[in-house]
């Protein structure tokens, strides 16, 4: 195996052709297909189906494909600054579904390193696309929940996709609502009492499975239901129609403002926030430095969270 067939399998990948693949490259396409055959040959996997309208990843070929580029990524970055002397920023980059908390710690994170020598990301994302992002190396990191309704089937698929989650902190369930609604001074609240008030779930697109779902108790039969695809407009519609989510009761005044809080929900449901990377891949310096932040969350006062 080597760097030249890793780069060939990423061209014919992007390109969906061998013909434009091998344009490209400056090679001919005979012996593009031939470096191919001998990759697929030397490590017993099918990378690629050919047909009529082009090449397609099999399943095998979509997790080499994932590996092919963080090798050749690595490589260039060594390249770059050790023959080439060139200045790379390193990467650092975090998935996670909505979590104020995790936001914050990211953001204490970035404060502790030059950004002119790191480039960040943090991707707030519906669930499968947290994993998916780990899985292909988008994010070293993806932050999530699971719980007895969809641990079953999340950990099928991090073990699919050769992932491991490792869990943070446990959860009960929380009532999230703006301060002026009719239910906010309570100090507990039941389901039945929530029933003429909207409730609002993130949008998961195209897996709006109910396992995939970000809020607990998913299959709940509620008789008003708005789908959103970001916090702020949860939050504007908190406000407007005396909407509510459920959450984990961690909240953060310093991102969501004063206006908002959390009551407790008459429920046993517990909730498991976690982290989940690359199995036999090690975190970097600042992998670990944002989990350390993460726990000096936990320890300080989780009745502040979200």
């Amino acid at each position: 195996m080597t760097l030249n067939q890793l780069r060939n399998v990423i061209a014919i990948a992007d390109t969906g052709s061998m013909n434009e693949a091998a344009k490209q490259l400056y090679i001919a396409q005979p012996s593009l297909s031939q470096s191919v055959r001998e990759l697929e040959k030397e490590i017993g996997v099918e990378l690629f189906r050919r047909g009529n309208r082009g090449v397609v990843l099999t399943l095998e070929g979509e997790e080499f494909l994932s590996y092919a580029r963080q090798v050749i990524e690595q490589y260039e970055l060594m390249e770059n600054r050790y023959v080439e002397k060139k200045n790379v920023k390193k990467k650092f980059g975090v998935s996670m579904q909505h979590y104020t908390f995790a936001v914050n710690a990211f953001i204490e994170l970035v404060k502790q390193f030059d950004m002119d020598e790191y480039e960040f990301a943090v991707r707030e994302e519906k669930t499968y696309e947290v994993i998916e992002d780990v899985k292909n190396f988008r994010s070293e990191i993806g932050i999530l929940y699971v719980n007895d309704f969809n641990r079953k089937v999340l950990f099928k698929l991090f073990e699919e996709s050769d992932l491991e989650f490792h869990p943070l902190m446990d959860c009960g369930t929380y009532v999230y609502l703006w301060q002026g609604h009719p239910l906010a001074g309570k100090s507990e609240i039941a389901l039945e009492e929530l029933e003429e008030y909207p409730c609002l779930s993130f949008e998961q697109g195209t897996f709006n499975s109910f396992y995939f779902a970000e809020e607990v108790l998913s299959t709940y039969k509620y008789k008003r239901l708005i789908k959103a695809n970001d916090r702020g407009t949860l939050l504007n519609l908190m406000r407007g129609l005396n909407a509510y989510t459920l959450c984990s009761g961690i909240t953060c005044e310093s991102l969501n403002g004063p206006d908002y809080g959390a009551v407790k929900l008459k429920s046993d449901e517990i909730m498991t926030i976690g982290y989940i990377k690359r199995k036999g891949v090690a975190l970097s310096v600042l992998g670990h430095k944002y989990l350390e932040e993460i726990d000096r969350y936990i320890e300080a006062d989780k009745s502040s969270w979200l």
